[in-house]
């Protein structure tokens, strides 16, 4: 069970706010890695808004989530740069590693795999992100290297 003191306290900030929602909504992920069911009914309480309209929300907006995901959020961009600059050979390979589908996250917890449609540096691409930290120029083998120093910074870090 979720403790909902925190969904309480974000709310509170944005009174007097027009439309606060998307807002509340990150905060709430923010504090608490995602949008479970039990925190969007909570507010939905809260906000007197129906949680269809809540849930909606959620489930649109991309970079909101209502499963749990990884320590390290991989973003694989999918643009037609990157495309033709072999990111298919790049995506595979990092599928290979992690041994995941898209938009699954590791038995472990550290990482999740999503494609995204543009990170907006064709200039170097194939183009990953992890987390808030962007990768250019990426080969098969240097995306690897990559993710083997994050998987050591997990390690270390538990």
């Amino acid at each position: 069970m979720q403790d909902l003191a925190r969904v309480d306290e974000i709310i509170r900030t944005y009174e007097g706010e027009r439309t606060p929602l998307i807002y509340i909504l990150k905060d709430v992920q923010n504090e608490y890695g995602y949008l479970s069911d039990v925190v969007l009914t909570e507010v939905a309480k809260k906000v007197d808004i129906p949680l269809s309209e809540i849930y909606g929300v959620a489930t649109f907006y991309s970079l909101f989530t209502t499963k749990p995901k990884g320590k390290y959020i991989i973003r694989c961009c999918n643009n037609a740069s990157c495309h033709v600059n072999n990111s298919k050979e790049v995506l595979q390979k990092i599928r290979e590693y992690l041994g995941l589908e898209m938009n699954e996250t590791t038995s472990c917890g550290t990482f999740t795999l999503e494609l995204t449609s543009c990170l907006g540096l064709c200039a170097v691409a194939p183009v990953m992100m992890i987390n808030d930290e962007v990768y250019g120029n990426l080969t098969p083998e240097k995306a690897v290297a990559i993710l083997k120093d994050y998987k050591m910074k997990g390690q270390a870090n538990a």
